[in-house]
């Protein structure tokens, strides 16, 4: 309810309940073209008994009319059903890519505890079935409520009383009480015979979702995998991730197996039961033919709708798995957003300073289960600084985060310069499908950068061959060596020419020649900007005025505890 209910009181909230009420009319009108059909067919079956051919073709005629009226309704029904269902999804599926893709959610997820495996599945699949499902059980379980008030009306007018041999009691409705025993020991027994199937449906959603993200990341990788001749093994885990499918649909099988039989000689006995318990009354002449039909159509029609828990228990156990797989996503995330609101002393509290310089003031890294990296780190970078960051490569790039927002667990201050431009570039820049030049306006848009600047900006990183590419569209980071994806990533920081540049290994795949060579060339176009670089590579050291060295702690210290009087986690030649 937390997290699908603002849909129903959202800003659009009277076109969502005008859908609902709609609906819900529809639905009213077919039950209201059951009740009809119902009396149609008892007219029908006296006609025929008094062999009367002028009533047959009025019959014909009415016939017609509730056929039109039928099909009009059930696609109007269709189609407000299936627009609320995709309607629901949209909102949905919004709300949760909203909290997934703020503040780095969805890198925080992956160091987490919780069941939140595979979001992406969760987001595009789970939200699918449920907000699909629940409205189709819905409606399905309102139709039901009102075929029940409805039908055991015409049962207990056509059903009359049943006497009780060698008394003068007599069971008034006898076929409504039969017909309440009837699907009340149906559902009892369903319900028991497909408990299992709950649980066997929430896992085998769970394995089926593994395999495909296994598949995917087989694919995302299929470079590496192809050089390091990896096939047999990414084979076997493949082999392996459908194994846990089949064992899951196995377990689903033997789920659906009670509950199928069972439902299948529960169906097969339903259109028998009541005509031969009627039967008697018919062969005495106390109903006509017409009735006797109309109380066994009536009878059906109460028992399904009495019947809907045990005919919608796969569906129901579906919704529920995906509804359960979308709720704990939203829990997690929603404990990643309370961790951000905790107090500062809880967290490393990032927020813009009133300057234009950096200041880090008794920060402390830490891993997601609290144990200390770094402790008490105090140091400022002013604008224009040129500083080299190397010691512990997991403490450098742990800086790098905790200052980019992606990495929460810590605690201290960094206050980041006012109202400038930040830039991060990693060691493998990303690269979006699309366009050359879209991949290097990213996250502009395409025309967001003259031609003249790009052709500058790939000179520059030394990739000016790419140049005539610029329109076309390709898989870059597959289709170019990881030396011309870091060159292009430096174009593309050349272009958005940030006031402040991270930059974590970027040069790592170049030549010593050409790693100072594309230094000098980030120094001579970003002046003024100020440029801290993670490398390991002593050749680099002339070119910085800053070299800050960054080891781990020399014991084991977790957050909790009191911060050590002499830190050993920095030093700073």
């Amino acid at each position: 309810m937390r997290l699908a209910g603002p849909y129903w009181n959202s800003e659009r909230k009277w076109k969502i309940r005008g859908a609902v009420l709609l609906l819900v009319a529809l639905t009213e009108a077919q039950v209201g073209l059951a009740i009809w059909i119902s009396y149609w067919n008892r007219e029908l079956f006296d006609v025929l008994e008094a062999r009367s051919l002028s009533d047959l073709w009025l019959l014909i005629a009415t016939f017609v009319l509730i056929f039109i009226l039928t099909m009009l309704v059930t696609a109007l029904h269709l189609h407000v059903k299936r627009w609320l269902q995709l309607d629901w999804r949209r909102w949905m599926t919004t709300r949760l890519l909203d909290q997934w893709m703020a503040h780095a959610r969805h890198y925080q997820l992956q160091f987490t505890s919780g069941e939140h495996d595979n979001p992406d599945g969760r987001i595009a699949e789970d939200i699918r079935i449920a907000t699909e499902a629940a409205i189709a059980l819905a409606l399905s379980l309102l139709y039901s409520l009102l075929i029940l008030g409805s039908f055991v009306d015409i049962l207990l007018s056509v059903s009359g009383s049943l006497p009780i041999p060698g008394t003068a009691l007599e069971v008034p409705g006898y076929l409504v009480l039969l017909a309440f025993f009837y699907a009340g020991g149906g559902t009892v027994l369903g319900l028991l015979l497909g408990r299992p199937l709950i649980k066997a449906t929430n896992r085998l959603q769970t394995v089926e979702a593994n395999l495909r993200f296994g598949l995917a990341r087989a694919r995302e990788n299929s470079e590496s995998i192809a050089l390091m001749h990896g096939e047999d093994i990414e084979h076997r885990q493949a082999d392996q991730l459908f194994a846990d499918v089949g064992r899951g649909w196995n377990r689903q099988t033997f789920g659906y197996l009670g509950i199928v039989s069972f439902s299948t000689g529960y169906g097969t006995l339903l259109p028998v039961f009541p005509i031969l318990v009627a039967a008697p009354q018919f062969i005495a002449g106390a109903m006509s033919l017409g009735i006797l039909m109309q109380a066994a159509q009536a009878f059906q029609r109460l028992t399904s709708a009495l019947s809907w828990p045990i005919d919608n228990l796969g569906e129901l156990a579906k919704c529920r798995a995906s509804a359960d797989r979308v709720v704990s996503l939203y829990n997690d995330m929603l404990l990643l957003e309370e961790r951000a609101a905790s107090p500062p002393e809880h967290r490393i509290d990032l927020r813009p300073g009133r300057g234009d310089e950096l200041v880090l003031r008794g920060l402390s890294l830490a891993n997601p289960d609290g144990r200390l990296l770094l402790e008490n780190l105090d140091m400022t970078i002013q604008r224009g600084e040129r500083v080299l960051i190397s010691g512990d490569p997991s403490l450098a790039i742990g800086l790098f985060k905790a200052v980019a927002g992606l990495w929460p667990w810590g605690r201290g201050e960094i206050r980041l310069p006012a109202g400038q431009s930040i830039v991060f570039l990693p060691q493998r820049p990303f690269l979006p499908d699309g366009t050359l030049q879209a991949a290097l306006s990213y996250p502009h848009s395409t025309g967001h950068f003259s031609q003249s600047k790009i052709q500058h900006a790939l000179k520059c990183a030394g990739v000016a061959w790419l140049a005539p590419r610029l329109e076309e569209s390709d898989d870059w980071d597959r289709v170019l060596p990881l030396r011309a994806q870091q060159r292009l990533g430096i174009a593309r920081l050349l272009l958005h020419h940030p006031a402040w540049v991270f930059i974590e290994e970027a040069t790592d795949a170049f030549d010593v020649q050409g790693e100072e060579c594309m230094t000098e060339v980030l120094h001579r176009e970003l002046q003024g900007s100020t440029v801290l670089t993670i490398s390991f590579h002593s050749s680099l050291e002339s070119h910085y005025t800053r070299k800050l060295v960054l080891d781990r702690l020399c014991e084991d210290k977790y957050l909790t505890c009191a911060p050590a009087p002499a830190p050993c986690s920095l030093r700073e030649p």
